[in-house]
């Protein structure tokens, strides 16, 4: 039986849509499929706009998402060479998901500090004894 014909379940540690689910989860790749959502960008300005991100972590992620049909990578011939990252159809159906999550995200953002706080003090009441 191909892999292909096998229902996807991210639950199923041997289904392949686990190791989409993690690409997909990745920090690094949904900034920059976020950033890419804007039109084409240089690799310089896309350091930028994604923020901290090595040079070397960047272009790792950049030719995971490439291979994964999620960018297409356009070098253009000029001195010095310029080239240009872009999202596919595929990668731009994943902006709608990722803006969902980037708004819960940022919308949630104190309640889950408050979360936090609340359990890390809770557990320094119980080491103390209180």
């Amino acid at each position: 039986m191909d892999t292909k014909d096998i229902p996807a379940n991210v639950l199923d540690p041997n289904c392949p849509s686990r190791v989409v689910f993690q690409r997909i989860g990745d920090k690094w790749a949904s900034l920059v499929i976020q950033v890419l959502g804007g039109g084409p960008v240089r690799f310089s300005e896309l350091r930028k706009m994604v923020s901290v991100v090595t040079p070397k972590v960047l272009t790792q992620t950049l030719r995971t998402l490439e291979r994964d049909g999620l960018i297409t990578r356009t070098i253009h011939a000029q001195v010095p060479p310029r080239v240009d990252y872009e999202l596919t159809a595929l990668g731009e159906s994943l902006l709608q998901p990722l803006t969902m999550l980037r708004e819960w995200a940022e919308n949630h953002v104190p309640s889950i500090l408050e979360a936090r706080d609340a359990y890390d003090d809770a557990q320094d009441e119980a080491v103390l004894g209180r």
